[in-house]
Order: C-alpha cells, then structure tokens, then sequence
C-alpha cells in the first residue's frame, strides 16, 4: 500500500496493526482533470457489463404442489410467509426463509378460485369450484384438533376471486356479480352489477379504501363505490382484461392486464384513454402485481415468462424464465420489494430477485458507496449507444425471440397499409389515432 494514502500506527502493547485511512485532498479544477469524462465513461462501460455478468435473478423452487399452482396471497405482517392454491383444491403455507411448506390444507374440491389474506393477519379466505368461501386460521390447528374452517359460506354460483378490505372485517367475492361481505354474515351486504357476464377479479384501492375495481368476461372494466351501493363507471376495451392491480402509493392509478399481449396503465379520473401502454409479451397477460415502492410492477404471461415494468415506461426492463417454468398463471412481488414469486402450470412457486444482479446479504460501506457510484455513472451514460445496447440486452427462449420478431414485421405492414390508404384519401378522412387511443372502445358513466 502506498504510504501517502495510508498511516501505520504500531501499538508495541498490542500484537494487531491498526490501519487508519487518511482523507486525501481533491483539487476538482476541470483544468487538472482533462479526461474526467472519457474515464467516467469506461468505468461506466465496465460497470454496465459486470452488472450483466452477475445477473443471476433465480433463487429457489418452491416444490410441493400435485397440481398447477393458480392462485397466490401475501401475509400482511410477515415477509417470510407466502400462501398458495392449486387446481386440485390444496393450500399451502409456506416460510420463504426456509424455503418449505409449513402446512397444507385440503380447502375444496375442484380448483381454488382465490385467496386473500385478513388485514390483521390472523385468518385467511379462500374461493373455489365448489361454491364455497372459507375462512382459515392463519396458525396451525394444536395437537389432536382437526383441520377445520372457522367459517363456510355456501353460495348459489361458483365464484372467481376475493379481495379483502384493508382496514375493515369486510371482503368482496366476484362471479355471476360483485357481493359486499361482512365476516359476521352468511348474506352479503350488498350485491353490485353492471351487465350479465361472469366477473373473473376483483380487488379493492388500498388508499382509497372504499373503491373497487373489477373485471368482466364482457371487455369491460368496471369500477363501484362502497359508500353508494353502486357501479361509477367502466371503460371497455377491444379484448377482454383478466386481472388489475392498483398502485399502492398513487390512489387513482392502476395497471390492467389485458388479453391481446399488452398491460395498459390507467387513471381513474380520465379513463378515455390509457396513461401508458406496456407491450412486451406474445401472448395473453394473466396476472400482475405493484411494487410497494409503486414505482414498478410485475406481470405473468401465457408466454411462459415475468416481466418487470416501470410504470411511466411502455416496454419491460427485466424478463425472467426458465426452461421448465411453463405457463404462469400468477405473480406477487413481496411486502419488502425485494423478490419476485411466481406460480406456474408445472406445479412450481419460483422465486426471484427484483433486481437481477444485487448482491444478496450484509454490503460493506466501501461496497455501498462503489455500488451508488457505479448507479450514478450508468444513469449518466445511459443513453449512450454501446452502453445502451448492453444494458438492454437480454437472452430470450426461441419461441419468444421468433414470435416478437413475427409481430414486429405484422406492425410494421399495418403501420404501411394506413400511411399508404391515408396518402390515396380525401385529406383529413383518416384521421390519426394515437397507440394509447387505439384500444378503447367506449367510457361508460
């Protein structure tokens, strides 16, 4: 080590060397510095690819389930613990620190429609093929007490999904329609439709606690209000949407996941048309999950892949598979935005980093500080061609690769076919349609 940058303090008493480091003075005249920025750029370059090198997001299989996992529900004041239903009716608990099944409950026959968790953390409901809500202690049933619900709610039509309230003891079912709940009633409180198609989720604002979002096998996506007992309106697109999920830091925003491949960001206020539309997949979005930190969500495809989107952002910064994951079916990002689960067709809960390339564990100062510097140059070089190219880039199964590359050249002849019909037309009879405007078909209030 060089003696001007470090000073030895031998203690005779003491058989350790005690090393201090000194601060060292830094002239910042540009003048004394002339390639500051081509250095900034090549530590940037160099940063940029080893953050590529140790991109290693997979962690852990979470085997255990005898049929494809469909649905998922996060506990609400513990990280480590994560619930699961199967198509064969099975719930399961399990502690992701352990990374093993803590208790299986057989929950219904046929499939489990849906979970959620109470707001307290001391039960948990369940919706299933068999007409049934369920309600299930959270803890494990003592020494010789039977495995049994603390409440079963018979109900006329199967229903497809569950939301709790996050403050009250109320939840919302949905199926034939949308049914209120208070847990000390076998009979809704109230039921609320707008149109006769099966409702297929149902979730409600976690800041404007009152507000519901759903979604129809009609196209529609429908949005009620607790306080008046009714439907306040619905926006309906050119294909069907299968899930949403709200921002939990912006109360008016939520992200829809559509069939027709794209996820479309709305605010409720002004849902003529979307804020962003997010297109990356090939093939039907089946679930998506906010970030805590709402910055970010994730979604779950039919094309056997995860991806990570920004919110402001139109394409995906991360995708994730695997060579066995099949189709993914549903998807939680975790309370402490640090991981990613996934549940799939083959009977696997897969979890994953966030942030494929952080270093898991307890970082040295000197580690965070270089981490922070590295961030700041990549986000300073970002738009820079070779480091942008490297940074984008990302290894995709065939079947993905070729499908986007089918659809790139099915736009592109779409885009040519109406410039070519708009330059053989009466000037202004073709007006031009924006992306976002495209896919909506009618506001109805």
């Amino acid at each position: 080590l060089n003696s001007a940058y470090l000073e030895l303090h031998y203690v005779p008493w003491v058989s350790n060397v005690c090393v201090t480091l000194t601060a060292v003075p830094r002239n910042y005249d540009p003048a004394l510095h002339p390639f500051e920025v081509p250095r900034e750029y090549t530590r940037a370059l160099n940063a940029t690819k080893l953050e590529r090198v140790f991109a290693k997001p997979f962690l852990s299989s979470l085997d255990g389930h005898r049929d494809g996992v469909n649905c998922m529900a996060k506990h609400p004041k513990s990280l480590s613990t994560v619930l699961s239903g199967a198509c064969d009716g099975e719930v399961k608990i399990w502690n992701l620190t352990k990374r093993q099944c803590i208790r299986t409950i057989q929950a219904h026959e046929g499939f489990v429609r849906g979970m959620c968790a109470r707001f307290c953390g001391t039960s948990f409901f369940t919706v299933g093929d068999d007409k049934t809500v369920k309600q299930w202690k959270m803890e494990s049933p003592e020494y010789g007490e039977e495995e049994e619900p603390i409440h079963t709610i018979l109900g006329k039509t199967v229903y497809t999904g569950i939301d709790h309230h996050w403050k009250e003891a109320v939840f919302a079912t949905c199926g034939h329609q949308v049914d209120i709940w208070d847990e000390q009633r076998t009979s809704p409180m109230c039921s609320l439709t707008w149109g006769f198609d099966s409702i297929s989720s149902v979730k409600f604002n976690p800041i404007e606690t009152y507000l519901l979002g759903s979604c129809a096998s009609d196209r529609n996506i429908v949005l009620y209000d607790m306080r008046k007992s009714t439907p306040l309106k619905k926006v309906i697109l050119n294909m069907r949407t299968n899930t949403l999920c709200w921002n939990p830091m912006e109360a008016f925003i939520f992200t829809a996941a559509n069939e027709d491949y794209n996820l479309y960001t709305f605010d409720m206020r002004f849902l003529e048309s979307p804020v962003t539309v997010h297109m990356d997949h090939v093939s039907a979005v089946l679930d998506v999950d906010y970030s805590p930190t709402g910055k970010e969500f994730v979604s779950a495809s039919f094309d056997k892949s995860v991806r990570i989107f920004p919110v402001g952002k139109g394409h995906s910064r991360e995708v994730y598979h695997t060579k066995r994951m099949q189709h993914v079916i549903t998807v939680k990002w975790t309370s402490d935005s640090k991981y990613i689960l996934c549940g799939s067709d083959e009977m696997n809960i897969r979890l994953w980093k966030a942030n494929a390339s952080e270093k898991l564990g307890v970082l040295a100062p000197r580690e965070k500080a270089a981490m922070n510097y590295n961030q700041k140059l990549k986000e300073k070089f970002q738009y820079h061609p070779q480091i942008r190219r490297i940074a984008q880039h990302r290894h995709l199964p065939k079947s993905i690769f070729c499908q986007i590359k089918e659809q790139r050249i099915m736009r592109e002849a779409r885009r040519r076919k109406e410039l070519n019909r708009r330059k053989h037309s009466k000037p202004g009879s073709m007006p031009f349609v924006s992306e976002r405007k495209k896919h909506i078909v009618a506001v109805v209030k």
